[in-house]
């Protein structure tokens, strides 16, 4: 062990024997310090490196050995809590713009819906009178028979009629009729 007023008056000229006597008896001591409050190994070395680095750096002149290893480990607990509420505001922002991201997505979705409606709906509005009376019932949700009952007309009328209009409407609506599909909009 190194005399303490030595160890101190070195420190505060950043002599690079002294740290490095630091840097040897200290690292893993303040390691293993830091992963009680990061709970990571890795996390818990960039810290103790980054001390370092701040310590070589800094104008700081240092009065007493206790007081020095004081301010080591108040210093390194102090940057894990920093680490901690960085990582805590990173997690918020992550888990806010996830929380953005799919209402983004939801509204683009919707968005897409109403005008793959407003499209087949326009189509439905080319077709004959009586086939767009059919696609309208069966888009309400009226089975064959109902549809079949309420206009006075055969089912297998209804499912001609409906099966004409889908070639139509699929015709006019190419890819995007696939998605009227996909929704389960028909």
């Amino acid at each position: 062990m190194m005399n303490k007023d030595v160890f101190i008056e070195q420190i505060n000229r950043k002599e690079p024997e002294v740290f490095r006597y630091l840097f040897k008896n200290y690292y893993k001591s303040l390691v293993y310090f830091s992963m009680r409050y990061v709970g990571n190994r890795e996390v818990g070395e960039d810290i103790v490196q980054e001390f370092f680095a701040q310590l070589w750096e800094s104008e700081t002149e240092y009065l007493s050995y206790n007081s020095f290893r004081t301010f080591l480990y108040t210093s390194i607990r102090n940057a894990c809590l920093n680490y901690l509420k960085h990582k805590d505001v990173e997690q918020k922002y992550i888990s806010y713009s996830l929380l953005n991201r799919e209402e983004d997505d939801e509204l683009d979705l919707k968005i897409m819906q109403e005008e793959l409606y407003r499209t087949l709906f326009r189509h439905v509005e080319e077709l004959p009178q009586r086939r767009k009376e059919i696609f309208k019932l069966y888009l309400q949700g009226k089975t064959n028979e109902e549809i079949a009952v309420l206009l006075n007309v055969s089912s297998e009328t209804v499912k001609t009629a409906k099966k004409e209009s889908v070639r139509y409407i699929r015709g006019k609506m190419g890819h995007a009729f696939l998605l009227l599909l996909l929704f389960d909009m028909i």
